[in-house]
């Protein structure tokens, strides 16, 4: 499998910060389904928009950070302005703050596409349409004609899915992307993505606190603590896992139909902080 992202010894640190947030991370992601999971505060979804390199108080380094034919720690801001959007696109968990309040929601993801495309304003308005239906949006000439504050927080993350995934991207960023959905829209939402890996061939970057969705959604996963990747494995081995932090995470979920029992705190060790090849 060719990879279409190569990511070794990546770094992030914000400035003024005494430690970076991200630490030597290394992976590679093919046309499949990678989850990343962690804690809050891990490096998860820093590690995302410092792929896109949308991180303005923060330095960037690795020794090698390439998507597809570019370097991205080595392209400019307007080879990154084409690339956005267009072939590496980002689903941001909370749409209250990436929807513009001013803007209908519809002339936002229409926008957004004639950003990409030479497209008159009515081919735009009708990819949007055909989007919103995709993301089983009732009624989506309505939808479209709604500002942000007149839709629930479920369809204004579906609106979202829609922006990010009209240009038909390579790599999509998804960043919580079903955390405002109920259960049936999610299943829904996440078929239109494993759709998009299966039928068109693009490689998806899910960042979850979901231990369950990654298990049963993705193809490899990504254990992240305190800024570096302390395991990988396979979604479907996520019970076999062996690095400790792990284990506690899955130990710390409740289960239907499990024990009564207080649930375990992970019994956190100094050893997790150091680089994943020299962790005892």
């Amino acid at each position: 499998m060719t990879p279409i992202l190569n990511v070794q010894n990546l770094s992030i640190h914000y400035r003024g910060a005494a430690e970076p947030a991200v630490r030597n991370i290394s992976f590679q992601l093919g046309r499949e389904r990678l989850g990343i999971v962690g804690e809050s505060g891990s490096g998860k979804s820093t590690v995302g928009r410092g792929l896109l390199r949308l991180l303005d108080t923060a330095d960037i380094t690795a020794d090698h950070l390439k998507f597809e034919d570019v370097d991205l720690l080595r392209a400019s801001e307007r080879e990154m302005l084409k690339l956005r959007g267009r072939r590496m696109s980002m689903i941001l968990q909370d749409p209250k703050f990436s929807l513009n309040p001013t803007q209908r929601c519809g002339e936002q993801i229409a926008e957004a596409y004639r950003a990409h495309f030479p497209a008159s304003r009515q081919v735009a308005r009708d990819r949007t349409i055909e989007m919103l239906e995709q993301v089983h949006i009732r009624d989506p000439e309505r939808v479209y004609d709604l500002y942000p504050h007149e839709v629930s927080g479920g369809m204004g993350q579906r609106i979202m899915i829609a922006m990010m995934l009209l240009t038909s991207p390579d790599l999509v960023i998804a960043d919580e992307p079903t955390s405002a959905l109920d259960v049936t829209v999610r299943l829904q939402v996440l078929r239109i993505l494993d759709g998009l890996v299966r039928d068109k061939g693009i490689g998806l970057i899910m960042i979850s606190h979901d231990l369950n969705l990654v298990r049963n959604f993705c193809d490899r996963v990504l254990i992240m603590y305190a800024g570096r990747v302390v395991e990988t494995l396979a979604a479907a081995e996520l019970d076999n896992a062996k690095h400790p932090y792990t284990r506690g995470l899955l130990a710390a979920q409740p289960r239907i139909g499990g024990p009564r029992a207080p649930l375990s705190v992970l019994d956190r060790q100094d050893s997790w902080l150091l680089p994943q090849e020299a962790q005892p």
